[in-house]
C-alpha cells in the first residue's frame, strides 16, 4: 500500500519542518513557541504528528496522511518555505483545509472542512492547550 507509514519519508519530513521553521520563518518570532520564546516552533507540529501516529484505533492510511498534514500545515502558515514536491494531492488538500490566516478564522471555519481535517485540527488544538497550561503554570510559579 502506497499510503502506509514510511519512516524514511517521515524522518525527511521532520528534518524539513525543523529547517523550514528555523531558517525560513515569516516573522523572526515564528521560530519559537509563543508561550516561552525558547521552545523551537517545530516541536509543535512534530508533537501533533507523533501523537496521531500512535493512535492505533485509526487506520494506518489516515494516520500517515494526517501526520504529513500536521507536520506541514504550519510550514504554509508561518514560513516562506515551499512544500516538498513529493507530497500527495490528498495531503496537500488536507494542508489547505488546515491553513488559516488567523487562529480566529480557523475556529470559525474548521467545521466547514472535511471530518478528517476536523480530527487533525483537534490534535493541533490539544497541543496548543498544553502550551497554554504550561504558560499558566509559569505565571503561577512567578
Amino acid at each position: 500500500m502506497a499510503d502506509n507509514i514510511n519512516t524514511k519519508k517521515l524522518s525527511e519530513l521532520i528534518l524539513f519542518v525543523i529547517t523550514a521553521h528555523e531558517e525560513y520563518p515569516k516573522q523572526p518570532d515564528n521560530s519559537f513557541r509563543f508561550w516561552d520564546k525558547r521552545t523551537p516552533y517545530s516541536i509543535h507540529p512534530i508533537w501533533c504528528a507523533m501523537t496521531l501516529l500512535t493512535e492505533t484505533t485509526l487506520s494506518e492510511e489516515l494516520r500517515w496522511r494526517g501526520a504529513q498534514a500536521l507536520l506541514l500545515h504550519d510550514v504554509v502558515e508561518d514560513t516562506t518555505a515551499t512544500l516538498p514536491s513529493n507530497i500527495s494531492d490528498e495531503v496537500v488538500k488536507l494542508i489547505q483545509e488546515l491553513t488559516f490566516e488567523t487562529p480566529t478564522e480557523g475556529l470559525e471555519k474548521i467545521f466547514q472542512k472535511s471530518e478528517e481535517a476536523q480530527l487533525l485540527k483537534l490534535y493541533d488544538m490539544v497541543s496548543n492547550l498544553l502550551d497554554w497550561d504550561q504558560k499558566l503554570n509559569m505565571k503561577i510559579e512567578l
